[in-house]
């Protein structure tokens, strides 16, 4: 068996592997009570709901780019009736380390779908965090000797079962990661308002090309924490998206290399942008998958970048 020599040191480098999420067996629509986020429930009440043939439709989009870059795909193994879309979630690399999330506990099954594809690596390079620490790969967002890491401080963070990453997990990189500088960011959740509610760091933030980044402002609850970042960028190099914009997840575009994006073919404003900066986008269908509060980004799992 090959082995997968992990490593990923940001978000934009040349990308030579990947797992891509699937959409083949996503199970019937569930109940609002079921739904993890308040886009999905949205939808559920709306009966607008993403139906799978749709959904498989996108990612099969998604998947011809990387291959016309050549980029090794692995997608996890089928479970049927699982969302496994959004494998940003269940894993993250950092440097040459693989990092098992510590998940809702009913998602567990979707980490022993890529279960054969952590088997080929190196098992000293595969870690999990302590129970007490929660943390999905879309709050984490390398950059060079920085981590930027999304979270919830507050006393309710278990009201919200949109508050994915914890404190706790701020603490466990640090000391996990001395070598680089840990950065965290507190977000604006909200179980009702999809317009409101960060799920994710990438669904408010997310670097692109070689200095600049895509923000909303209002993802974070902490105004100097919004400002550290346009600062730390430059607000020239810094992107705004409006609150409809992140509604529909302009944020969460997918880099293959800095002059290179996967981004949805709706996102007319940000996608001229990217183009004016002498990025090429490549364009594909990705509205229904948006419909759970996700996007590019959360349905890929980088492995190797350059």
């Amino acid at each position: 068996m090959n082995k997968i020599n992990v490593h990923v040191n940001d978000e934009t480098s040349r990308l030579r592997s990947v797992i891509l999420g699937t959409a083949a067996s996503n199970g019937p629509t569930p109940s609002l009570e079921d739904a993890y986020d308040p886009k999905s429930k949205l939808h559920i009440k709306q009966g607008t709901y993403p139906q799978i043939v749709d959904m498989v439709e996108e990612m099969t989009a998604v998947a011809a780019v990387f291959e016309k870059y050549d980029v090794q795909v692995f997608r996890p193994k089928t479970i049927e009736d699982c969302n496994q879309i959004f494998t940003r979630d269940i894993g993250f690399v950092i440097d040459n380390k693989f990092v098992k999330s510590n998940i809702l506990p009913d998602r567990e099954n979707e980490i022993d779908a890529i279960q054969y594809v952590i088997d080929q690596i190196d098992p000293q390079n595969v870690i999990r965090p302590p129970e007490e620490v929660h943390i999905e790969g879309g709050d984490v967002m390398l950059y060079g000797d920085h981590i930027f890491v999304g979270t919830y401080r507050g006393a309710d963070y278990a009201d919200y079962i949109i508050a994915r990453t914890n404190p706790e997990a701020i603490e466990w990189l640090e000391k996990t990661f001395p070598q680089k500088k840990v950065v965290s960011f507190n977000l604006r959740k909200d179980n009702e308002d999809p317009y409101s509610n960060a799920l994710h760091l990438d669904c408010c933030f997310q670097p692109v090309g070689k200095d600049k980044c895509i923000i909303h402002k209002n993802g974070f609850l902490q105004e100097e924490e919004y400002h550290y970042l346009v600062d730390f960028f430059g607000k020239e190099n810094c992107f705004e998206i409006t609150k409809e914009e992140m509604f529909h997840m302009n944020s969460n575009i997918f880099s293959i290399a800095p002059d290179v994006v996967i981004s949805e073919r709706n996102f007319t404003r940000l996608n001229t942008w990217l183009r004016s900066h002498g990025i090429t986008v490549e364009e594909v269908p990705y509205a229904e998958i948006a419909k759970q509060e996700g996007l590019l980004r959360c349905s890929t799992l980088p492995l190797i970048r350059d």
